[in-house]
């Protein structure tokens, strides 16, 4: 989504490297491009002249005006105050003291909030808690369903029941999870599509008739500066306690991340990154910064790769490299490991340095990409996959064929694959990084 910004940005440091001081008129260039960049992206106005009066004071002080690398100062300074607008540090949604802790989510329709709900219930499922989904939209058709099949394939119950009462349904919904001895209480409430009268006042009685540990709005980042307006009204309504900001994989401008928790004053305690049940992460705005910045994120990058490639797996396989028998069984186990941990270009973008170092360079890799690679490498037998050197003319052919792809295509990934193991067997005699398989 902080594509564009990202190019501005960098583009804008860029020009002040190879100046041995910084004056005064540079600084403000700087800021102008700035803040022009950040008004193009979305981001409110008021939080425009924040942002860049903080940066300007702080840019035009000693620590840059007599540093030796003023322009990485001047970046160090934009990292900083991007990280306190969006809130410092990460917050994480409190439980209460005596189960079941009960979160309340709200948000206008099309937000995203009902897979929401269900990403949330994933997520503290995989942190060991007890989550149930409690469906009190009655305005939606086919909401109470699209919420029980979300929990099906996450395994958490769902309450639901027939009729119009959204109250009485979470009234009943938080009783059966204290039968059922569930620790943690989701409530899915009805969105519509734009705030109205009936729609806040639902709302504030279920809340008041659930006393909910938590109050979530979530927001749907590609709204832009609606979302800030969304932010100010249910502020005044009910007073939520943080934001889960939804859709940032989008190809929208962004500006709702960095203005919701300026205009708000509540922290975002998740981001969604895709569609999928697993595209949920706690949000850090550090990290952000940092993704914003083209810097990367290695630590967000490092936990995802811990959540899912199993230690005794990559174990396996480095040995395997280093006495250069991996094969293409293998590289198709380690392509489907990668892409669990999200799409490729989100992958890509974590690691610090890759944006600058492919920039001009057409190195972005595509999910269809994968897919192909993928197709091929199935549509092989496996005594093919383990020895892909018995693969002769009349084999690649029935492998293209089988695959729906070209012959020309079987020959570069095999030859790409040869020259991979060729390479990783060079590695492993010189000795492999240590912790680069997480070992």
């Amino acid at each position: 989504m902080f594509d564009a910004l990202t190019d501005k940005l960098q583009g804008i440091f860029s020009g002040l490297r190879g100046r041995g001081k910084l004056t005064d008129a540079d600084i403000d260039a700087a800021m102008r491009a700035i803040r022009l960049s950040l008004l193009e992206a979305d981001v409110s106005l008021p939080v425009v002249k924040q942002l860049t009066t903080a940066i300007a004071a702080r840019a035009k002080g000693a620590e840059v005006m007599d540093s030796l690398t003023p322009d990485q100062q001047v970046v160090k300074i934009v990292s900083e105050e991007l990280t306190t607008l969006m809130g410092e540090a990460n917050v994480a949604l409190p439980l209460a003291s005596k189960p079941p802790t009960i979160v309340l989510m709200a948000g206008l329709q099309g937000s995203g909030k009902t897979t929401c709900c269900a990403k949330l219930a994933r997520h503290f499922r995989q942190q060991g808690r007890a989550p149930m989904l409690v469906a009190c939209d009655v305005h939606r058709p086919a909401a109470a369903e699209q919420l029980a099949v979300l929990g099906t394939q996450i395994d958490v119950p769902v309450h639901r029941e027939e009729g119009r009462d959204a109250v009485a349904i979470a009234r009943n919904g938080i009783e059966a999870a204290r039968k059922l001895g569930r620790d943690l209480v989701i409530v899915d409430t009805a969105g519509r599509l734009s705030i109205d009268a009936d729609m806040m006042d639902e709302l504030v009685r279920i809340k008041d008739a659930v006393q909910p540990t938590s109050v979530v709005l979530v927001i749907d980042a590609m709204t832009g500066q609606t979302a800030v307006d969304v932010a100010k009204a249910f502020a005044d309504a009910v007073d939520f306690d943080g934001v889960a900001l939804t859709k940032l994989d989008g190809d929208a401008r962004g500006g709702a991340a960095l203005s919701v928790r300026a205009v708000s004053g509540k922290p975002i305690l998740f981001i969604g990154t895709g569609e999928k049940l697993e595209a949920l992460e706690p949000f850090h705005p550090d990290r952000m910064a940092s993704r914003i910045l083209g810097m990367g994120d290695v630590m967000s990058l490092i936990e995802k790769a811990q959540q899912t490639v199993d230690p005794g797996d990559a174990k396996a396989l480095e040995q395997k490299i280093r006495g250069g028998s991996m094969t293409l069984e293998d590289f198709l186990d380690q392509m489907q490991q990668v892409r669990k941990m999200g799409p490729m270009s989100q992958v890509l973008g974590m690691i610090p340095g890759f944006r600058n170092a492919t920039k001009g360079r057409d190195l972005n890799v595509d999910d269809g990409q994968i897919n192909r690679v993928e197709a091929i490498i199935r549509s092989m037998t496996l005594q093919e996959r383990r020895h892909p050197e018995i693969i002769n003319g009349s084999r690649r052919r029935r492998i293209a064929s089988g695959s729906g792809t070209s012959v020309q295509e079987v020959n570069q990934l095999l030859s790409q694959f040869k020259q991979m193991r060729k390479l990783m067997k060079q590695m492993g005699r010189g000795g492999l990084p240590p912790g680069l398989f997480g070992t």
